[in-house]
């Protein structure tokens, strides 16, 4: 009798679609020009107040090294799996979870245009919607997979991790591991809060709360 082997991934489809996505981005950004890739699908502050939408969610697809990209690919990976989980296989678990990834990342790019208004630098990279997984998973992390109460230990000792992480991040003005590219913390900020205040709502919608 033979034991029944553990996949090497066993993540969901979902996330390992993203993680492509992600991963496979990067390597075809060498098609074309950096700058143009960036000024058309970045997101920046000025744009958005110009009227461009786009870059709320083509940015997401977008980095600005492989360092970043991989670095993000595994935060999706670690992050989403459980959030796919909770939404579950079926079509409107996988629809939920892409809106979930979207949202939380475009959510974050708005309020950093909120923060900073007009400004002409360009985001790119998935942080903000890796960091509302994140959040979610505080929740997860709480409740055993499922919905942990809000105010628990977990969560909140997550997000003050959080924010100590992405102040001295602001200090320091980069990441280490990525660079010397300037990051925007406060994206990550209000990535994670969206996701952290928005698993609830949506998990209940999908009757798995």
């Amino acid at each position: 009798m033979t034991a029944e082997r553990e996949p090497i991934f066993n993540a969901p489809w979902p996330v390992l679609a993203l993680v492509a996505a992600i991963v496979g981005g990067y390597a075809l950004q060498g098609l074309a020009p950096q700058d143009w890739l960036f000024a058309r699908y970045g997101f920046s502050p000025a744009g958005f107040a110009a009227g461009e939408r786009v870059g709320l969610v083509s940015a997401l697809f977008l980095h600005g090294s492989w360092g970043h990209a991989l670095l993000n690919a595994a935060g999706l990976l670690a992050f989403g799996s459980p959030v796919a989980r909770l939404f579950g296989p079926r079509a409107g678990g996988v629809l939920a979870f892409f809106l979930f990834y979207l949202v939380c990342g475009a959510f974050s790019s708005w309020t950093y245009a909120l923060l900073h208004p007009g400004e002409a630098v360009v985001l790119v990279g998935a942080s903000g919607a890796v960091s509302g997984l994140m959040g979610a998973v505080s929740r997860l992390l709480a409740g055993r997979g499922q919905l942990g109460p809000f105010f628990s230990r977990t969560v909140i000792g997550m997000a003050a991790a959080w924010l100590i992480v992405n102040l001295i991040v602001g200090l320091l003005g980069y990441a280490p591991g990525v660079g010397e590219t300037p990051v925007a913390w406060e994206a990550h900020l209000t990535g994670y809060a969206a996701g952290l205040l928005l698993i609830g709502p949506a998990a209940r919608i999908l009757r798995r709360a």
